[in-house]
Formats: C-alpha cells, sequence, structure tokens
C-alpha cells in the first residue's frame, strides 16, 4: 500500500497522539489534517457522522478513534499484490 492515509486529528488529543504513533511505529505513510483549521475537513467529517477523533482514511476503508487492530491490518497489506498493483 503506497498511498499515505489521512489522519483528521485536534489538537491535545490523546487518542489522536496514540495514533500517529502507532502508524509511525507501522512505518506507514500519512498526512495529518487538523481539523481547528480545516473548515472544509470538519464538514466533510460532519457529513459521514463521525463525531470522535482522529479519523484515519484508508483506500478502502476509515474509522475513528484509537484503532491499533486496524493499524496493524494496513500495515500487514502494505505490500499485498493486489493493493501495489503488481
Amino acid at each position: 500500500m503506497n498511498e499515505p492515509l489521512t489522519v483528521y486529528t485536534l489538537p491535545n488529543c490523546t487518542q489522536c497522539t496514540m495514533t500517529t504513533r502507532a502508524i509511525d511505529a507501522a512505518d506507514l505513510p500519512y498526512t495529518v489534517i487538523d481539523l481547528t483549521t480545516d473548515a472544509r475537513a470538519t464538514d466533510l467529517m460532519h457529513q459521514f457522522d463521525y463525531t470522535t477523533a482522529p479519523v484515519v482514511i484508508a483506500r478502502v476503508v476509515a474509522w475513528s478513534g484509537f484503532r491499533p487492530d486496524w493499524i496493524a491490518k494496513i500495515a500487514a497489506l502494505r505490500d499485498h499484490p493486489t493493493l501495489t498493483g503488481e
């Protein structure tokens, strides 16, 4: 999996920090978007009924909150041929 994850966060959010640390430990690429500075991102999260930060968007899955199980699944699939296009 070569596409970076997108992590929507809030300042001083413990679950956000735990999530980005777990993604770092899994050596996955990601982009962080601060929901307090990006009104369009905040509106998008509301449209999809996410009420808890962080919200993580991957290619085919999205979740909110600290989910080390999902991070591990994404990391395990990172080099899978059907996801890398090989």
